[in-house]
Parts: C-alpha cells; sequence; structure tokens
C-alpha cells in the first residue's frame, strides 16, 4: 500500500509547488498589453500570412498601434472591410483597400509542354526542383505538385493538367501560395476584370522556348506593335504590361501568337 501512497502523495505536492510558482510568476511578470492592439489584432483575419510587410498579424497590429504612418489598408486578405473597421478603431481615416489576387504566371499544361524526364520521388514542387529542375524542360514554369494548394487558406488553387489554376473569386491575396513556389511564378497583382496578364517568365529566346512549350512567350513583338496605348514592352525575350497605360481593349491577347496573354476574370 505504501508503494501506491507515497509516489501520489510526492506527485500531488509536486503539483501544488509547480502551481504556487506559476501563480507568482504571473504576478510579477505580467506584462501590460494596449488594449487597442488586441482589438486591432481580433479585427483582422488572423491569416498571419505576412502580406501587410509586418510579422503576422500581432506584428501589424503593434505598428498600426505605435507608429500613425502605417496605413490601415495593408491587410490584403481583409480587403476594405477590414481597412475600415481599423480606421474606426485608431479614430482615423480608412484609406480604400484595393483588391488583389494572386496569379500564376505560367500556362504551361501538360497538353503544351514537353517533358525531359519522368519524375519519381517525393512529389512535391520543393522536392522535384531540386532534380534538374523539375521534368518539364522549361525550367521557368510551374512544376505543378501542388505547394501552392496545399498553403491557399480559401481552397482558391486547384491543379489541373499539371498546372496550378487560381479561382480569383475565392482569392485573398494573401500570398502564401507565392512564399512557397520554387519557381517564383506566382504573384499577386490588383485586381481588374479584363486586365491582361502575362502568363509566361520563361526569359529564353523564342526558338528555345517553342521547342519546350507551345504556350510559352517567344518575345516577338506582335503584342508590342499592335498596343493602340504603347503599354507593353519586350524585355529579355519577355512581354510585360504597364496597367497604368493599358485601356483593356483586350487586343493583345488575340495578337498574341501563342496565347499566352490571357484577361483576368
Amino acid at each position: 500500500m505504501e508503494s501506491i501512497i507515497i509516489p501520489v502523495f510526492s506527485i500531488t505536492a509536486i503539483g501544488v509547488i509547480c502551481a504556487a510558482l506559476l501563480s507568482i510568476a504571473s504576478k510579477y511578470m505580467h506584462v501590460e498589453v494596449d488594449e487597442r492592439i488586441l482589438e486591432v489584432q481580433t479585427a483582422l483575419p488572423g491569416s498571419n500570412c505576412g502580406a501587410c510587410g509586418f510579422p503576422g498579424c500581432a506584428g501589424y497590429a503593434k505598428a498600426l498601434n505605435e507608429d500613425v504612418n502605417v496605413k490601415t489598408n495593408l491587410c490584403t486578405p481583409g480587403g476594405a472591410r477590414v481597412a475600415a473597421r481599423l480606421g474606426e478603431i485608431l479614430g482615423v481615416q480608412a484609406e480604400g483597400a484595393a483588391v488583389k489576387v494572386a496569379v500564376v504566371r505560367c500556362c504551361g499544361d501538360c497538353k503544351a509542354l514537353q517533358k525531359k524526364m519522368n519524375y519519381i520521388g517525393i512529389r512535391t514542387c520543393a522536392a522535384a526542383i531540386r532534380l534538374y529542375g523539375g521534368e518539364g524542360a522549361c525550367t521557368y514554369g510551374c512544376l505543378g505538385y501542388g505547394d501552392c494548394k496545399a498553403v491557399c487558406p480559401t481552397g482558391a488553387i486547384i491543379i489541373e493538367d499539371e498546372l496550378a489554376r487560381i479561382n480569383t473569386e475565392l482569392c485573398t491575396g494573401c500570398g502564401l501560395c507565392v512564399k512557397v513556389c520554387p519557381n517564383n511564378i506566382i504573384t499577386v497583382i490588383e485586381y481588374e476584370i479584363n486586365a491582361p496578364v502575362v502568363l509566361c517568365k520563361n526569359l529564353e529566346k523564342g526558338a528555345v522556348v517553342r521547342k519546350k512549350c507551345s504556350s510559352g512567350c517567344l518575345g516577338c513583338g506582335k503584342c508590342k506593335r499592335e498596343c493602340p496605348m504603347e503599354a507593353i514592352t519586350v524585355e529579355d525575350y519577355l512581354a510585360g504590361i504597364d496597367n497604368e497605360k493599358c485601356t483593356l481593349c483586350g487586343h493583345c491577347s488575340e495578337v498574341c501568337v501563342t496565347h499566352c496573354i490571357k484577361p483576368l476574370a
């Protein structure tokens, strides 16, 4: 009987001592937290994506409370609703929040992309890229194993025909997919319906691109020559669009030889 009672009393005594120490520690090591910081943090979506430029929602809340120059519209997932709420809490004029979405700068699906090998290994983009840049002949494109899909908090990303695609209606522009893409082909942009986007990031010459992917940008300059607003440039064999000059006429999408310029839906 004693062999059971002694351990029980010992554990109970240790528990009482630990509880007493924790109680004392909580009293003497207590740190006062500004209630307004907690209120601001509660108003944020809690995704901790870092799109605001601060270390998570707590970091953004602290910065808003301490620096009047920090804007209230930096929370991309929260959008205008959160910006308005933050302005209300902080007693400042809330700035308008631009709607942002993520875009996969690649349209080289399994029908367009040539393969240089059959990859047998861990089915993640991070692992595949370490083996000769993945199985696709184009090393600038989407690897298609869904690392971005795995981190998307809203389920906005699907893998279709071995290519990541983003549903703009579900995307909040948090940028988590941008951080995990090993080829850096996902970017977050301001959403404007029918805004043309060049869905390619290959910087090789057109003749090389054509052999690897039938949907890649050839850098031929046809879109640039025919743009009525001179909104398109071609640098390093890759077309780029100046959204400030673009009038959303859609002509570049129509004349693109490989159809890699597509309007946002």
